[in-house]
């Protein structure tokens, strides 16, 4: 579940400034639509190396224990995290998610590759 660690949060003259959670805290949260739909959970997050951001969030959908499920690479800015229902929302429908390019556990993208960015941020960001 979504942990939030006091002892990494910062703030400066009463504001929160910074928000800091560990990657292992994120995984398997849940992932729910704004219309109360499940969508799936977070099974990884990647991260770019050079500047240390992550950049997307696998989201896996579908499937029983691990069979059948399809993996979506959703833009870590197409997230938001809902602290109080401890969940991460994703603006889009099942249908949407259905019909977004995905991928299975044994054939990866090329997550580098510029034309597949492109193709994945114009899916999920407007």
């Amino acid at each position: 579940m979504i942990n939030q660690i006091n002892s990494n949060t910062q703030t400066v003259q009463g504001k929160l400034d910074c928000r800091v959670l560990s990657a292992s805290s994120l995984t398997g949260d849940d992932v729910y639509n704004p219309q109360g739909e499940k969508l799936g959970n977070i099974k990884e997050l990647m991260l770019d190396i050079e500047n240390g951001t992550v950049c997307y969030a696998v989201l896996s959908f579908g499937g029983f224990l691990g069979l059948g499920e399809k993996l979506f690479a959703v833009p870590w800015n197409a997230l938001e995290i809902d602290t109080i229902n401890k969940r991460f929302l994703l603006d889009a429908s099942e249908e949407r998610l259905k019909n977004a390019p995905g991928f299975d556990a044994d054939h990866w993208p090329n997550m580098a590759d510029p034309s597949w960015e492109r193709s994945i941020q114009s899916h999920y960001v407007n």
